[in-house]
């Protein structure tokens, strides 16, 4: 329904968490905020590895300049001029103000992944709004964690220079993690494939536990060690994605519906109206602005730089920052979690869907580049058909016979050959030989008369079947 519908899938789960609430016909009571917030950076670490796992190196690499750019000086352009819209506009307090800037200012890699890979844009694009969701969430946790202390906020050097260090950290841990992870899954021999896809969120999930527990930024760390294990051409590289996705959809669907539970819809209408004053500043002039300050070195067309400023897209990690302050027990908090989730939610019904109008009206859509085909190592369930593999032992009959006398139903075909260790296609008139390896592919009606036939030949040889060996 989420899918088919056109609106955010971000929107449909709040909907249903907000239903089963206090407020819902649910009547769920439900205030735990540090118990969302944690599940919340659970979910956050499985979103990020599942968006490094399928970020293309070839197409992020040109883009990791201008990324880096805008998710530091540009993040701290849109958190200063935020903030003081919230101060000069609302009366919030200084520290509130701040707060809500730096919550806002992230935009959600869940958002921005899942509408990006369905709008066909430039590649460098969208390299750099990926890059630049999956390298953003890190300075913005620093610094809510830091307006969130109970005591006075440390100055802006301080500030600078424990963001720097966290990255560092992070990077550090999470390219050594990544590295390391991908040289020993290529050089181990797991018993079940299966346990790849494993395997590999459990390095990606080791990478963040590692780069937290060395004061460094967990969150790059799992982005940056996902990316890697993405790029290194792993054994079921397939089979890893897709569990990879599938654990990113349920960690999106459950972190929704827990946020959804959490709001208070009674409590939301006193500020409704500040909410949608701090984003249209937040939409209109400090995502622009820190766009075009940020990018201007780089030389892009206005357009690029226009499409980056509206795709600034925000989900469920500002409403999860927003908890930072709640289980801080910082006055005035639940104000500032009630402006988040308006505002997200308003300016997701804004943003998602006019995000390709925007992309057409600037000429940015390539609605002629070839679509990506998601190649897939055997998807022959979904085309009915089946992949045999067979090895011609050293008594066979096999041995001497061409392809083309195989007698293979129709529907069936030898497609590869693997002999000596070199594969190849073969021909009509290949001649079959003892050790080689056969692979088949056969329709659904005919797979198992393709098998009678091979062990047919096997016994028989050409002649099988014209001497009474039938395969059976």
């Amino acid at each position: 329904m989420s899918s088919r519908s056109g609106l955010p899938s971000l929107l449909l789960y709040l909907g249903i968490g907000v239903a089963m609430g206090q407020d819902g016909i649910g009547n769920i009571t439900f205030d735990n905020a540090e118990l969302t917030q944690v599940i919340g950076y659970a979910a956050l670490v499985v979103i990020l590895a599942e968006g490094g796992l399928g970020t293309q190196w070839k197409e992020i690499r040109p883009a990791l300049p201008a990324a880096s750019v805008l998710a530091t000086a540009g993040v701290a352009v849109s958190v200063g001029i935020t903030a003081a819209a919230a101060h000069y506009l609302i009366g919030l307090e200084w520290r509130q103000a701040l707060l809500i800037g730096a919550v806002v200012s992230s935009t959600d890699a869940a958002a921005v992944f899942s509408v990006l890979r369905k709008v066909p844009l430039p590649k460098r694009v969208t390299g750099t709004l990926e890059a630049e969701s999956g390298f953003n969430d890190a300075p913005v946790v620093i610094l809510v964690v830091a307006f969130s202390t109970t005591g006075p906020v440390d100055s802006w050097y301080v500030l600078i220079g424990t963001i720097a260090l966290e990255l560092a950290i992070g990077a550090a841990i999470g390219l050594a993690v990544g590295f390391g992870g991908a040289y020993a899954l290529k050089r181990v021999a797991l018993p079940a494939s299966g346990l790849y896809p494993i395997a590999v969120m459990a390095i990606a999930v080791a990478a963040y536990a590692a780069g937290a527990l060395a004061h460094g930024s967990g969150f790059l760390a799992v982005y940056l060690a996902s990316m890697v294990l993405g790029n290194a051409g792993l054994p079921h590289q397939p089979a890893n994605r897709g569990f990879a996705e599938g654990l990113g959809w349920i960690a999106q669907i459950g972190m929704f519906v827990l946020l959804g539970l959490l709001v208070t819809p009674h409590e939301l209408l006193g500020d409704f109206w500040p909410a949608v004053l701090i984003g249209l500043v937040l939409t209109a002039v400090a995502r622009p602005v820190s766009v075009f300050l940020s990018l201007t070195p780089f030389r892009l067309p206005w357009q690029e730089q226009a499409l980056m400023s509206w795709a600034g897209l925000r989900g469920a990690v500002p409403i999860i920052l927003a908890t930072i302050p709640m289980v801080s027990g910082i006055e005035g908090s639940e104000k500032v979690f009630n402006i988040v989730f308006v505002l997200v939610v308003v300016y997701t019904l804004v943003q998602g869907p006019t995000l390709p109008w925007l992309a057409k009206a600037l000429r940015l859509g390539d609605g002629s580049a070839a679509t990506d085909l998601g190649v897939e190592s055997a998807p022959l369930e979904r085309l009915r058909g089946h992949l045999l593999s067979l090895s011609i032992p050293e008594r066979s009959r096999m041995h001497g016979v061409e392809v083309a006398e195989l007698r293979l139903p129709p529907g069936a075909a030898v497609t590869l050959v693997v002999r000596d260790g070199k594969s190849f296609v073969p021909s009509p008139a290949t001649v079959l030989r003892r050790g080689d390896d056969l692979l088949v592919v056969a329709t659904d009606p005919v797979r198992d008369a393709t098998e009678q036939r091979l062990r047919a030949v096997g016994h028989g040889g050409k002649l099988a079947g014209w001497l009474g060996t039938g395969g059976g």
